[in-house]
């Protein structure tokens, strides 16, 4: 694997060298309704086509798996936010998010003049994860239990095996930094792999949060005190941030810190697929990423929007 070739960064340090101004990388994830709409996808695209310097795309696509799978006649079943993937469903979400999602995508930037590159954890390496053992989880009244199939009237505490899915051990940063480099911009894909041969099922935004953290911890070649990168990571989809209301897009809530995070939780205003967001939000300003931010994906720059902030 080649080493990161510094004369492509623009990193400038002061005579003393006593401070480093890292390049900028932007990982925008994209998500929800934002990847099923044309028009809303095409605006986003456009977007960020106008981004300039290194930028990497991730992408989700459970609409369009959840869509395919029924017309296979094949069930789709989630748990706080998370889907259950069995056999069928990760050839499913192979298929979807691999194929379909991600090469519809990269055709679309090729499009916006964007050189873009398609990618799965199992490419290059970059990606690997582990088979998620089997974990507690409480279900919200009014979730299936997927043990019984009944609905749960209060909090509920379940062990769930999620199947194929994949928990992330290890993101290669170096070698999404030699593409970067290389003027590609990466299209991830939420798959992953365990390295005996397995594809996993691995949630979007953790795929979001774990690639800015490996390319925040992306290291000068001569230097591993000195970082490569400041990353900015940005969860964008169809509503303009965290709503304090669902049902008010004028609810935006302004920033999120941890504490206020767990009265959210608490207090039920934040719940379902919000809480896997933003506990990747969270686990990747502890682990370098400088700036997280929720978004509507017409303002994917986070002029607006919610600030995640530690």
């Amino acid at each position: 694997m080649q080493d990161i070739d510094k004369a492509n960064v623009a990193t400038s340090c002061s005579a003393d060298e006593a401070v480093c101004v890292r390049p900028s990388v932007v990982v925008i994830k994209v998500g929800g309704a934002v990847v099923e709409d044309a028009t809303s996808l095409g605006n986003l695209l456009e977007q960020f086509s106008r981004i300039e310097g290194p930028k990497v795309l991730v992408h989700g696509g459970g609409r369009s798996a959840t869509k395919i799978a029924t017309s296979l006649g094949i069930e789709s079943t989630m748990v706080g936010g998370r889907r259950i993937t069995d056999g069928d469903m990760l050839n499913v979400v192979t298929m979807v998010y691999g194929g379909l999602v991600n090469k519809n995508l990269v055709a679309l930037l090729q499009a916006n003049g964007v050189n873009a590159m398609g990618l799965t954890g199992a490419d290059m390496n970059v990606i690997r994860s582990h088979k998620r053992p089997e974990k507690s989880v409480t279900l919200a009244p009014g979730e299936k239990n997927p043990v019984t199939g009944e609905m749960v009237e209060e909090p509920t505490k379940v062990m769930v095996d999620f199947g194929w899915v994949g928990d992330v051990d290890e993101v290669d940063g170096n070698r999404l930094a030699a593409l970067i480099q290389s003027g590609i911009v990466p299209v991830m894909a939420p798959l992953t792999h365990d390295g005996e041969g397995h594809m996993l099922n691995t949630n979007a935004d953790t795929i979001a949060s774990q690639t800015a953290c490996g390319l925040a911890s992306v290291n000068m070649a001569d230097n591993s005190d000195k970082k490569l990168f400041d990353v900015t990571l940005t969860y964008c989809f169809e509503k303009p941030g965290v709503l304090a209301d669902p049902d008010d897009d004028n609810s935006a809530i302004s920033l999120i810190t941890e504490a206020s995070y767990a009265q959210l939780k608490a207090d039920g205003i934040v719940s379902g697929g919000m809480i896997p967001k933003l506990d990747n939000a969270f686990a990747a300003l502890h682990q370098g990423v400088s700036r997280v931010i929720i978004t509507s994906a017409n303002d994917i720059e986070g002029a607006q929007g919610t600030t995640i902030t530690l």
